[in-house]
């Protein structure tokens, strides 16, 4: 039986109370471990911990120094990269080779990549006259900003945990991890290597549990807590947003999206199709950038249709080591609850269901008390339908023909949120014309979660707060201050 404890302070410590919770495979539902659950004790024993650190050894490493630790965790993690890629497929059930691919090698990487990017920007300087004719110099100088709590979600664990903590502590912040109650396993191992590569004792730290009343709620509140950094969903970023008030703490949030995809008549429209298959199907739709919206415009649409439900109905559902195996289940029975609902409510509002549209019966039992359902596509929805609306976060999305430029762009951006877009054409005056046009804080054109991790990253509207990423990465994670010196 596994255990996932707290890493505080360098060490993995239990929970004072001997609460614990449940970590089980979304395969099959099967116990994977136990899992600590933080009370206050053991998110105050984090927070001073951090605290402390800022002030001890962490504090005198120069910045080439950060980076070399930095990129030593990084070849690390690839060196251990058999572990992380188990503990990542048990977590969440995805399959080996597309974890072996993005999961575990960008989330090792994000360590090198943040800490170089940051080593490489310069800060602002202005020389000023002064009445006495010898003037003065304006230096820009940054300093960490402190403990950094993060709220890390459980569709992409490791990558998008190291996303906020490799910038963190590359720009010499100290941090108190929140890992979402589903997925523990690698950011607990992180502990590990953080231990192994000589990362001080108490620059990273782990707290598991839950939201309300436990670890999330605890580290949020703290006083101590000098900046939170968030991704999932948006009311619990408000939730977050609130707590952050006190104390004015600043806050990272990139929460829901509602992600449209536009299809227009002069697209490549295998481009297209390949590209959309991914935005909406990879991960199981688990992706915050995902399309649950695909506009196409109707010259291709029959066409741009009977493509993507032959590529749906190639989709192989299996286990994580099965190599033929394309799609996994979603991340816990109480989520396929949830997306279950959804494709129920489809039915209700009128869809009709091109394909998929339940949960499959697997052929083995042990499967079969998994959290699977199947990929789906719907059209015949109303643009004011809740499923057209809401944020489902699964293999899903809902194809509506339109015909004018003016109208598509109205519809894409009628939503609440404004997380990302994407756009297929061959014509690159319509490509900037429309992308300027989105409400989105990141679009694409004829491509789909291309990242340079030098550009900015958030979300507009109810999809966030705050841009991370390369130098905007610097904004978050440091105080800027300005240092006069009359000469």
């Amino acid at each position: 039986m596994k255990e996932f404890r707290h890493f505080i302070n360098g060490q993995f410590v239990s929970s004072a109370s001997g609460k614990t919770f449940e970590n089980r495979n979304p395969v099959d539902n099967s116990l994977i471990g136990l899992v600590h659950e933080a009370g206050r004790e053991e998110v105050d024993a984090a927070v001073a911990a951090a605290k402390q650190a800022l002030k001890g050894p962490w504090a005198k490493y120069s910045q080439a120094k950060r980076i070399e630790l930095l990129n030593k965790v990084a070849d690390r993690i690839n060196e251990r990269f058999e572990e992380f890629l188990v503990a990542e497929c048990l977590d969440t059930g995805k399959p080996r080779h597309i974890a072996s691919h993005i999961d575990i090698p960008r989330g090792a990487a994000n360590f090198k990549a943040f800490s170089e990017t940051l080593a490489n920007h310069p800060t602002e300087s202005f020389r000023l006259d002064t009445p006495d004719g010898k003037g003065a110099i304006n230096m820009g100088h940054r300093t960490p900003k402190g403990v950094i709590a993060v709220i890390s979600p459980w569709n992409l664990p490791l990558l998008l945990m190291t996303w906020k903590v490799g910038p963190a502590m590359a720009c010499g912040n100290t941090v108190v991890v929140k890992p979402s109650e589903e997925t523990p396993a690698t950011t607990t191992l992180l502990g590990e290597v953080m231990n192994e590569c000589g990362v001080p004792a108490g620059v990273f730290n782990v707290v598991h549990g839950f939201g309300p009343d436990s670890a999330g709620a605890f580290l949020t509140e703290h006083k101590d807590v000098d900046a939170i950094t968030f991704t999932g969903e948006t009311r619990t970023g408000e939730i977050i947003m609130k707590a952050a008030a006190c104390g004015l703490r600043n806050i990272s949030l990139e929460c829901g999206g509602k992600n449209p995809g536009i299809v227009f008549d002069d697209c490549d429209i295998e481009k297209a199709v390949e590209g959309t298959m991914r935005s909406a199907f990879v991960n199981c739709g688990q992706v915050c950038l995902g399309t649950e919206r695909v506009y196409v415009q109707r010259g291709v649409y029959d066409q741009f249709l009977a493509r993507m439900k032959e590529e749906v109905a190639k989709l192989k559902l299996g286990r994580p080591e099965d190599p033929d195996a394309n799609f996994g289940p979603l991340v816990s029975l109480e989520h396929r609850d949830k997306v279950a609902y959804y494709y129920g409510l489809a039915k209700e509002e009128g869809a009709t269901v091109e394909i998929g549209g339940g949960i499959p019966d697997m052929g083995d039992a042990e499967l079969n008390q998994g959290a699977w359902i199947e990929p789906t596509i719907w059209t015949g929805l109303a643009d004011n339908a809740r499923v057209v609306r809401e944020e489902i976060f699964g293999p899903c999305c809902h194809i509506r023909p339109f015909d004018t430029e003016e109208e598509v762009i109205a519809l894409a951006n009628d939503t609440d949120y404004g997380l990302a877009a994407a756009i297929w054409t061959e014509n690159s005056a319509r490509a900037i014309r429309v992308g300027e046009q989105m409400e989105a804080g990141i679009v694409w054109i004829n491509s789909w979660f291309l990242r340079d991790l030098r550009t900015a990253f958030g979300g507009a509207k109810q999809s966030g707060i705050g841009r991370e990423g390369g130098v905007h990465g610097l904004e978050f994670y440091t105080e800027l201050k300005n240092i006069c010196i009359k000469l």
